[in-house]
């Protein structure tokens, strides 16, 4: 019998009539004749919630008790949906992330997947089971519970998929699919009925609120296909799978990210060269969890003219108050901070073998008096740094000269 892995997040699991249609979804499903997984993530703003209870209590929780805390939203759903199922005549159960076998490493808020063991879940389809899993945590090699990052219920969903050999994953929340940018900020963005792995990863790299980019990864490594799709307006989707390369260069998305900090390290110990006081600060991220990207490293004989400049995404990061201002009392005078830049992405593929993705970017910018900081490619995305009050109005210009045109 086949297996069917859904996804459904927060805002549709909002309420408990919400949770009862849902049920009836996925009741539809099983007498099919499928083996229906369930994940699901914790009821509307219930994440929110429990970190700023926390936060009453201490500005800087603990990492391990927050993932404690926070773990507990996801139990809530799934027994209230198991409740709903077996009120319809649908047997099911729920299962923790760790009881699903999701075994993780020792990083709290941000934990990422290593390895699945769903032997339970297994036992549980055979015997005709609706299993419900409670998405976004897992349990480290060292038994503590730990938590995926936002979005993280996807990487659930997608991880359980590719262990159990699925025959797809289904992602359902409130909109029908990934967009060629955000509805809210451009009106009549276009809706993508397929994208690749690697595109759809780079737009989540980049800050859309699409799949978790952890989830892509295990669909490209498993080649699931995913079907993105509106819980309650069925219709569009979005397909996310393998695609041929194309020579072509072309720009199908524009996408943004406003919770960053650009930092701009200059080595003024005359006594430590750059590469070993370099190498300190990344161990300082590395104890902290901050991962860096965009990293740009000047180096020179001078001293107080080596310098490295990078961003870092804080979505995940729950104590960064703390982590700030211990890096400004460690790197007094040698390390600067700014919280006034965003980053806008043009997501596509070929941009490293042809610059005129580049090029005409540029001048556009140009043209409409923006300003840019700082300027990355890969072969599917170009990341560009403006100041945060711009980030909008570049979005829609960019959108209008490549989706439009």
């Amino acid at each position: 019998m086949s297996i069917i892995v859904q996804k459904y997040g927060g805002s549709s699991v909002a309420d408990v009539e919400k949770l009862k249609k849902i049920a009836k979804l996925v009741a539809a499903v099983k007498e099919q004749g499928h083996n229906v997984v369930v994940v699901v993530s914790a009821m509307g703003k219930t994440t929110n919630q429990l970190i700023d209870m926390a936060k009453v209590l201490s500005e800087n929780p603990e990492k391990r008790e927050l993932d404690m805390l926070l773990s507990t939203g996801e139990r809530i759903t799934m027994a209230l949906l198991c409740i709903a199922l077996n009120d319809l005549g649908i047997k099911a159960i729920s299962l923790t992330g760790s009881q699903s076998g999701i075994i993780t490493n020792d990083r709290y808020n941000d934990a990422r997947v290593i390895e699945v063991r769903p032997f339970r879940v297994q036992d549980e389809l055979a015997r005709n089971q609706v299993v419900v899993i409670g998405g976004f945590q897992g349990v480290s090699y060292k038994r503590d519970i730990t938590t995926l990052g936002r979005g993280g219920s996807d990487t659930s969903a997608v991880a359980l998929a590719a262990a159990l050999n699925a025959e797809r994953c289904e992602i359902y929340s409130d909109v029908d699919g990934v967009y060629t940018t955000d509805p809210n900020i451009v009106t009549d963005a276009k809706h993508l009925p397929e994208i690749s792995y690697q595109q759809v990863q780079e737009m989540a790299e980049a800050g859309a609120k699409v799949l978790n980019a952890q989830s892509i990864q295990y669909a490209k490594e498993a080649k699931i296909a995913i079907y993105a799709r509106s819980t309650f307006n069925p219709g569009r989707e979005t397909i996310i799978r393998e695609f041929a390369p194309t020579d072509r260069p072309g720009v199908i998305a524009v996408v943004h990210e406003t919770d960053i900090a650009r930092f701009i390290f200059i080595n003024r110990n005359s006594d430590m060269n750059l590469n070993d006081n370099f190498k300190n600060l990344f161990n300082f991220f590395e104890e902290n969890d901050l991962p860096v990207k965009e990293l740009n490293l000047i180096d020179s004989e001078k001293p107080g003219l080596s310098k490295v400049s990078f961003i870092i995404s804080k979505k995940n990061v729950h104590s960064w108050d703390k982590i700030e201002k211990k890096l400004s009392e460690i790197y007094q005078g040698e390390i600067n901070i700014d919280h006034s830049f965003g980053a806008v992405s043009l997501i596509g593929e070929g941009f490293s073998r042809d610059n005129r993705v580049v090029s005409e970017t540029i001048s556009v910018l140009k043209e409409n008096k923006i300003s840019y900081y700082g300027l990355a490619t890969t072969s599917f995305r170009i990341s560009i740094l403006i100041k945060k009050e711009l980030l909008e109005t570049c979005v829609t210009i960019l959108h209008n000269y490549w989706i439009k045109k």
